[in-house]
């Protein structure tokens, strides 16, 4: 971790993700997703040192994102909101420091897919100067058969 990621202030409502986090990753990640990632799928991305954070405040977890650094990239692979605290500018502060945490970390560019019927993650991804670079077709399992991926980048 780099001296800029450790100078964060005591008060910070951003925290590391432990496995004893998971119950309640798991709890906004099966209401907000039709699909949704497994406790495995979180475990695995702790254990491999992607950089998987916590927005908390002092009554409960806001929201969490998932990314990974290598090589001046940084690629996005999980943000989520409550469902119940959506629309009140947490998607705006979890990308805020998925930003600044990928720049300390050297990422020249940041990327993500997002699905096509995701309309308010793609809102808040243009909002923040993200623009579409290609479509992985059929990327996501969808009801009734796949959907595709918009694959999004941003220069940091």
């Amino acid at each position: 971790m780099s001296a800029v990621l450790k100078t964060r202030s005591a008060g910070d409502r951003f925290t590391a993700m432990h496995l004893q986090d998971l119950d309640a990753v798991l709890a906004i990640e099966q209401v907000v997703f039709t699909h949704p990632w497994t406790r495995g799928n979180f475990a695995d991305s702790i254990a491999a040192g992607y950089h998987c954070r916590l927005l908390r405040d002092a009554q409960a977890l806001i929201g969490y994102f998932v990314l990974s650094v290598a090589v001046g990239e940084a690629h996005l692979l999980n943000l989520s909101v409550s469902p119940t605290l959506q629309r009140r500018g947490y998607g705006n502060e979890l990308l805020e420091e998925v930003l600044r945490t990928a720049k300390c970390l050297g990422a020249t560019r940041l990327f993500l897919e997002v699905r096509p019927s995701n309309h308010a993650g793609r809102a808040l991804y243009q909002q923040a100067g993200f623009h579409r670079i290609a479509v992985r077709p059929a990327y996501y399992p969808a009801y009734g058969g796949r959907e595709d991926a918009l694959i999004l980048e941003r220069m940091l």
